[in-house]
């Protein structure tokens, strides 16, 4: 017979005796459906760049638009959710992101970039749902004590997603694209540069398209299976909008906790979009084209993205020993100290550097948002949806270090340079770290 402590260690799936082990899966089964589409959009930064001879900033309107649309629909989910269930929050997060990925096919019919900012959007307002909504749930899944840990478990199965991601990506899409580089596609009159456009994006949309039939799949089997509500869904039994707002705001391990969740988001995502460029200038300057040093690039990529997968359950394990906060704090000075590798030293063993930041990073996540939310209590609908709009931070903080690429800085190349970002990032999510561990 166990004993309470010995339960209490467990990572329980189960709530004043029910067991939710099934809806824990069929949710979890989310968290990698995301983890494919965060994954297989960082490598379309290059990609669509070269397909409509783009600069590099104007490339990273890809991921303005993807985390634009977690912004702007995670406050919207998180009062869905409150009205109705998180099994209608994770049904239509699936049906908004099949639809997202379907547009795929119009938008090449159209062979313009801005269709594809649309479907990237739309597709994006679909996972906002699912972030907002499977998070807290999981959270919910179980005793109090170990929802940090048992959320950072579902969690591990978001970079499985994630390597499958990269993996279609490099294989589907990069490896099948017109191998001519950009100065070539510049020399190219209209009519070439359209006949290549349009081939280039069809092989471009053919991994999303079957990716739409995977959505709809998940989506019947969701919609077979019974996913206990958690929390009561009529609007009479709910604390008021504004009220939860205020005490969320109050709450100051909340409120620094969505700063460093935006932080963290925008270090992870220049990380993993931008060792693409970055691994590219390296092979290069080593005699490679530009196509095979990106394709080389994204299986550095790819063993990045395996470290992260198995430091989550690394993670999990420590954290019975370790504080979360202290943890997070030790790996985010270790991450600080490795970018200072990549901007300083630079080729080979910067790119190694770059990859090795992966490990740090694996645990930050679902780390800041167990904290976060943590005191919240009934707010976490809405606590939830706060911090899945700090994923903004994959938007904004891209951008800039495109713009420090771009500008062609000489003393030290720009995108060795441009690292600079995600490691001031990681300077405040080592503060949140330390503080919480206070």
């Amino acid at each position: 017979m166990t004993t309470d402590k010995e339960n209490k260690s467990r990572l329980l799936v189960t709530r004043e005796g029910v067991s939710y082990v099934l809806p824990f899966i069929v949710v979890t089964c989310c968290f990698a459906l995301w983890g494919f589409a965060n994954d297989i959009t960082n490598p379309m930064v290059k990609a669509f760049s070269k397909i409509f001879r783009m600069s590099v900033t104007d490339g990273t309107l890809v991921q303005v638009a993807f985390y634009g649309g977690y912004f702007c629909m995670a406050l919207p989910a998180a009062l869905f959710i409150r009205r109705h269930s998180f099994k209608s929050g994770i049904v239509m997060g699936l049906a908004l992101y099949a639809l997202g990925v379907l547009l795929f096919i119009p938008a090449r019919a159209v062979g313009s970039f801005w269709p594809f900012l649309i479907a990237y959007f739309i597709l994006t307002c679909g996972l906002s749902f699912l972030e907002t909504t499977a998070n807290p749930y999981i959270l919910l899944m179980g005793d109090k004590e170990t929802a940090t840990r048992r959320l950072n478990f579902a969690q591990s199965f978001n970079p499985i997603g994630s390597l499958a991601g990269m993996f279609v990506a490099m294989n589907f899409i990069q490896a099948r694209l017109n191998p001519l580089d950009t100065a070539q596609r510049a020399t190219l009159d209209d009519a070439q540069f359209e006949a290549l456009k349009q081939s280039d994006l069809g092989v471009l949309v053919q991994p999303y398209a079957l990716l739409s039939v995977v959505i709809i799949l998940l989506l019947a089997v969701l919609l077979a299976v019974r996913v206990p509500a958690l929390r009561k869904a009529s609007s009479g039994d709910r604390a008021p909008v504004l009220p939860a707002f205020r005490r969320l705001w109050a709450n100051k391990a909340y409120r620094r906790g969505v700063a460093a969740q935006f932080f963290y988001v925008g270090a992870q995502i220049t990380c993993w979009t931008f060792i693409i460029q970055y691994g590219t200038r390296v092979f290069m300057a080593q005699g490679m084209s530009e196509q095979a040093a990106e394709v080389l690039s994204q299986r550095y990529n790819i063993v990045a993205m395996v470290i992260f997968c198995l430091m989550r359950f690394v993670n999990l394990y420590l954290m019975k020993y370790i504080k979360p906060g202290r943890l997070m704090a030790f790996f985010a000075a270790v991450a600080l100290a490795l970018l200072c590798g990549v901007i300083f030293v630079g080729g080979h063993t910067g790119m190694c550097c770059l990859v090795a930041v992966s490990a740090c990073m694996s645990l930050m996540f679902p780390t800041i948002y167990g904290l976060a939310l943590g005191d919240v209590g009934e707010d976490a609908e809405l606590g939830s949806a706060g911090l899945i709009m700090a994923i903004l931070g994959g938007s904004v903080l891209p951008a800039l270090q495109a713009m420090i690429i771009d500008s062609g800085v000489t003393a030290i190349p720009a995108v060795n340079l441009s690292f600079i970002v995600p490691a001031l990032c990681f300077v405040v999510v080592m503060r949140y770290g330390l503080r919480h561990s206070r």
